[in-house]
């Protein structure tokens, strides 16, 4: 495995996220973030409390689980049964540009997921795709509005994030 990004890239790419969407956003307008479990619901907690520092005001997160939205659900191909978990979001979705968060863009197939997931919770403004490493790959024609890292990983490589709420390290291999 070789480490693309370490854990001061992370947070820099983080800080450039957050001004990048600052620099979007009209003032006026409401914002939210939406991570999808489960990395990106991490990264979206960071870009939420960034976003709060420097706008100087709340910037709601939620977390969004796309379980039941997967197109691979009922694949014959797929062995374990799916772990459905919970959808967090504490606040109305309604006329807010959402800022969906994911760690890793590839097919864009758990992008299309989330975004079927939030229309039926309600009618954002706008929603917009932040990601931390996005990869050449798409199955479907969606692309980050936001990415940090451009990775030129091979089909048959894992790109893999962790971060250390979940995996007690900051960083990005590829292998």
């Amino acid at each position: 495995m070789k480490v693309i990004l370490n854990s001061k890239q992370i947070e820099r790419i983080l800080m450039d996220l957050t001004s990048r969407i600052i620099s979007d956003t009209p003032k006026d307008l409401d914002i939210a973030v939406i991570g999808i479990r489960s990395r990106g619901e991490v990264l979206a907690q960071r870009l939420s409390k960034s976003l709060s520092g420097k706008l100087g005001r709340d910037i709601p997160c939620g977390t969004l689980d796309i379980t039941l939205y997967r197109d691979d659900l009922n694949s014959p191909h797929g062995v374990a049964q799916p772990q459905v978990r919970t959808t967090e979001i504490g606040f109305d979705v309604d006329d807010k540009i959402i800022v969906l968060v994911d760690d890793v863009l590839y097919t864009g197939r758990s992008a299309r997921a989330a975004m079927d997931a939030l229309i039926d919770l309600g009618r954002p403004r706008a929603i917009r795709l932040a990601v931390l490493v996005n990869r050449s790959g798409r199955e479907f024609p969606i692309q980050a509005d936001y990415a940090g890292f451009q990775s030129d990983a091979a089909p048959d490589s894992l790109v893999q994030v962790n971060l250390i709420e979940s995996d007690g390290k900051d960083e990005v291999t590829i292998g």
